[in-house]
């Protein structure tokens, strides 16, 4: 999620911005210590205004606690930003959720406010596909809903070149979408906290690292099905799972169960960390199930890969596909199938290290010129002064 260093870049960059936001409460769904819910509350942090306006706190998988914490922000910021706010020539929303949309869509039929949209995630297709509304009569009145959005929005932003194709199937015109790719936090990645013993796991041999959140969405039983082949054909790797996730004690389960000494699990770290793993690493591993929905999505992961510059085995079809064919940075194994994972990994060990080394420098280059933040924030900063009209 964008926050307060895109606010920083956007202000380097000549704009005045001011943050309208609520109480912070996430991940844990109570507000933060030092901070009561009011009407108004006013700040500056790092030189940027910031205010917040009352919501429902919640984070729990209650969909009505998450329904609440939606509507109650939605409307705060209506009222604020219609009777409160002073006019802003150009107001950026961020979806999800869609509520955000409604509420700067009210801002511009009533006050004439221009707003781009940044789309993170469309719904109501993830909403479908992820198991989270499954009523038909709820799914179309979101569908409703987002293109009323889409229709008001000045111009709108989206992460792949898959997005903007379905939002085009579904009337909307080319020169309305800009696609700007997502960063990564940069100066976390380069941060180096970690002692040397907590990477001696990855020092020996190809180590194929994944990190991130281990969910069901990620498939990464498919992965230990092609550990269990390499570990047959007595292949040299080894493969490191770092992090949590809803699905990661069946994957420990699996693991042990199949008797698998060619993977390891590592314990979720701050992202101060993680830049050091990641380059001890010979290869990272991005991984989805094999669904439509992810063959118009780029995991977040791979920009943090791509950036610390290294090799990336990318098992997800689609436009994540095509960033690693586009920048060379990397080789190809179809999603939850084990025997083209385990294929993959064993072509990218047998490489000479100045192979690997080439990739992963390709990675990196590819990522300063076009995935950056300042690539980002630079392509963001034109489509914000068409929107407003500034020269």
């Amino acid at each position: 999620m964008k926050g307060l260093a895109f606010a920083k870049e956007l202000a380097a960059r000549g704009f005045e911005v001011e943050v309208l936001t609520g109480f912070p409460n996430y991940p844990g769904g109570a507000v933060y210590s030092g901070y009561r819910i009011k009407l108004i509350q006013r700040e500056v942090i790092d030189g940027i205004r910031v205010t917040r306006v009352p919501l429902f706190p919640s984070h729990s998988r209650s969909k009505l606690g998450r329904v609440a914490n939606y509507l109650s922000f939605a409307a705060s910021s209506t009222v604020y930003g219609l009777f409160f706010a002073k006019r802003p020539d150009l107001v950026y929303a961020y979806h999800p959720p869609l509520t955000v949309g409604l509420a700067a869509s009210m801002l511009k039929l009533f006050r004439r406010i221009p707003f781009v949209y940044d789309i993170q995630d469309l719904w109501p297709d993830t909403l479908k596909a992820t198991g989270m509304v499954g009523s038909p009569l709820v799914l179309n009145v979101v569908s409703i809903v987002c293109d009323f959005v889409y229709s008001q929005a000045h111009s709108i932003v989206v992460l792949s070149p898959g997005f903007k194709a379905i939002l085009m199937e579904r009337g909307l015109p080319a020169e309305k979408i800009s696609v700007i790719y997502n960063w990564c936090d940069e100066a976390a990645l380069a941060q180096n906290a970690v002692a040397p013993s907590a990477i001696e796991c990855m020092a020996h041999g190809f180590t194929l690292l994944f990190a991130g959140n281990i969910g069901y969405a990620q498939g990464l039983s498919s992965v230990l099905k092609a550990a269990e082949i390499l570990q047959m054909k007595k292949a040299a790797v080894q493969i490191v799972f770092l992090g949590e996730g809803i699905a990661l004690a069946d994957l420990k389960t699996k693991a042990r169960d199949a008797n698998l000494d060619n993977v390891h699990f590592l314990p979720k770290v701050p992202m101060s960390h993680v830049g050091q793993y990641l380059a001890a690493a010979s290869a990272l591993l991005i991984h989805l199930r094999n669904d439509p929905l992810f063959e118009i999505t780029i995991p977040s992961k791979t920009q943090a890969y791509m950036a610390v510059g290294k090799p990336l085995l990318m098992a997800v079809k689609g436009d994540a596909a095509d960033l690693v064919l586009r920048s060379d940075c990397g080789v190809l194994a179809f999603p939850e199938d084990p025997d083209s994972l385990a294929d993959a990994i064993q072509a990218m060990a047998s490489m000479p290290p100045t192979e690997l080394k080439r990739m992963g420098d390709n990675a990196a280059r590819f990522y300063k010129e076009h995935l950056s933040t300042r690539a980002g924030c630079d392509a963001f900063a034109r489509t914000l002064r068409h929107a407003s009209g500034a020269k």
